[in-house]
């Protein structure tokens, strides 16, 4: 199913090498702000960096379908965005020899042989433009809200950056191409990128996520939970392989006497909570804290190498050396999406949380 959501509906179509691919929104409430320039941000956000990434041409051109003078209606509404640059001969070997890391193989399997292959069809990363257009969309409608949803860059393999920042540098995340927060940092992971680009390989990462400014309790228990929506989302986004909450892993090695974020009443009156080990989450609800979410990234799965698979129309051993432009770091791309999941999942839980409002009127 390509559908998501409860009070907010989206429906994503289209395949990497169709015409268009594309999103439709249903669940707006009427007079919200169509701001186009933040969608057009936001692809852009997305397009690929002539230094690391694929030389694919990606200008993004979209259309939207509905609304009215600028503003939603209360009907559906629809983002077309236009393929272009697609070479499709670049796979024509792969209808029978499928790339390894890849959904080729499953997908022939479950589609009987119809799949679409061209760019990895439904299954393609181009896909998540869509999802990108979206958070465009709905991103300034949650900063109205007091809600911002911020990305970044935490580390490239082995190669991790600060745990310290500040929310000015947040704001800045997308001052260089690797969307990561820290000079030396950034410094350290480009060498590595390039050189595994120059073996003719490729490195993955982890993206983490900061969401500020939810009211407490916004979310449900159980099967609708924060934590299970947001992760319903972001497993969505082709090579994301996992994802924690607040200190995750890493909180299995505390004590629960230091894991409890402890709450306390601050000099005006406000509850508060001393730490955030829970990442702002407790019994699928949020707490108050920011909620802090990270995501793994694979390594790019198209790399230039030679590699094993097998001849389906033959039903042999053999190699294949993948063809095409194909990113050797694939994770400040997902940096945008991730922000636009987190706001494609609050934004679901706001409207339900508000009696199909965006904003609360209190």
């Amino acid at each position: 199913m390509n559908i998501f959501g409860n009070y907010l509906k989206i429906v994503i179509f289209g395949k990497s090498h169709d015409k268009y691919v594309g999103i439709t929104l249903d669940g707006l409430p009427p007079g919200l702000k169509i701001d186009v320039e933040s969608i057009a941000r936001y692809l852009g956000y997305r397009r690929p960096k002539p230094i690391i990434n694929t030389a694919r041409v990606e200008r993004d051109e979209f259309e939207i379908i509905g609304g009215f003078n600028g503003l939603t209606d209360g009907t559906p509404l629809t983002i077309l965005i236009k393929n272009e640059d697609v070479r499709s001969n670049d796979y024509d070997e792969i209808f029978i020899k499928p790339r390894p890391g890849h959904a080729d193989y499953p997908a022939h399997v479950r589609y009987k042989g119809f799949n679409d292959s061209r760019g990895g069809g439904q299954f393609s990363g181009r896909m998540t433009a869509p999802l990108v257009a979206a958070g465009g969309l709905l991103a300034p409608l949650l900063e109205d809200a007091g809600i911002r949803c911020y990305s970044r860059v935490l580390s490239i393999g082995d190669i991790r950056d600060s745990n310290q920042y500040s929310l000015e540098q947040l704001e800045r995340r997308y001052d260089n191409d690797l969307r990561v927060l820290s000079a030396e940092a950034y410094s350290k992971m480009m060498e590595r990128i390039l050189s595994v680009r120059r073996e003719g390989d490729s490195i993955g990462g982890i993206v983490e996520t900061v969401i500020y400014g939810l009211p407490v309790g916004l979310g449900e228990p159980f099967f609708s939970s924060m934590e299970s929506e947001i992760s319903a989302l972001a497993f969505s986004v082709p090579g994301i392989k996992g994802i924690e909450f607040g200190d995750g892993f890493q909180g299995t090695l505390l004590k629960g006497s230091e894991f409890n974020d402890q709450l306390y009443l601050d000099n005006s009156g406000n509850i508060l909570l001393k730490s955030n080990h829970n990442g702002g989450i407790n019994g699928g609800l949020s707490n108050g804290n920011p909620v802090v979410f990270r995501v793994a990234v694979r390594p790019t799965s198209s790399i230039p190498k030679a590699q094993n698979t097998v001849n389906l129309k033959e039903m042999k051993n053999e190699t294949i050396v993948i063809k095409g432009r194909h990113d050797p770091c694939i994770v400040p791309r997902v940096v945008p999406i991730m922000e636009s999941v987190a706001c494609i999942a609050i934004t679901d839980f706001l409207l339900a949380f508000n009696g199909g409002e965006i904003i609360g009127k209190n």
